[in-house]
């Protein structure tokens, strides 16, 4: 798995794949497949998020929990689905949001979050990989232990950087997040229908308030528009 990752990436994770738990992940998705599970998204997408986002680029963490489960959908970026694929419904909401959010936004046909993660946005899933048709099935094997430490290594390693956190669960990275290191930690309700029913996402302008931190910190805003 090691030789699969960016070598920014690699500099700092990989010792990761030599502990006990990554050897037990490796086992779990050989079993996984040799009992004939179709496991998403495909091995060369698994390490996408870091491979097209190398680690000396990252300026924003967008936070999820699992790869899509559906046929074409997973590519190895949170929220984002492959060409073609009709945008998922927490997608159709965040794109609700950046309507809102930045002038001139107009909400597009596609839900590859690509041309983000081209520009330093770190996609992240805590779970890497997914049974098809099975949410949450590779949970709790080991990935969580592995994007936890990505995390950790970006805030403890890098400065200014913006964490922004959708839901519950990924408000729970919060605690590895190095207050020291002036990032900024943005945090709402997930942008799920069932989650947005009960308000604090939208209007909560995750998107601007992005671009103003990192202009403040001298650097390039992110481009949204996709």
């Amino acid at each position: 798995m090691a030789g699969e990752l960016e070598p920014s990436w690699k500099n700092h994770l990989s010792a990761e794949f030599e502990k006990p738990y990554m050897h037990q992940l490796k086992t779990f998705l050989k079993t996984e497949k040799e009992a004939g599970h179709t496991i998403y998204p495909k091995n060369a997408d698994i390490f996408n998020a870091f491979n097209i986002t190398p680690f000396d680029e990252v300026k924003v963490v967008i936070l999820g929990q699992d790869p899509y489960h559906g046929p074409h959908q997973a590519h190895g970026l949170s929220f984002s689905v492959q060409k073609g694929v009709a945008v998922p419904p927490s997608l159709r909401n965040i794109y609700k949001e950046l309507s809102t959010d930045i002038p001139g936004f107009t909400i597009p046909q596609t839900g590859d979050l690509t041309k983000w993660a081209e520009q330093g946005v770190l996609l992240l899933n805590a779970t890497l990989t997914v049974r098809a048709a099975a949410a949450g099935s590779h949970q709790k094997k080991g990935w969580e232990k592995f994007t936890d430490a990505a995390i950790k290594t970006l805030s403890d390693e890098k400065k200014s950087l913006v964490f922004i956190l959708w839901g519950t669960y990924a408000q729970s990275k919060a605690v590895l997040i190095n207050t020291n290191n002036n990032h900024l930690v943005i945090k709402s309700t997930h942008p799920s229908p069932l989650a947005v029913s009960h308000g604090g996402f939208f209007g909560s302008r995750p998107f601007s308030k992005t671009n103003e931190f990192l202009i403040k910190q001298g650097k390039e805003p992110i481009d949204w528009q996709i």
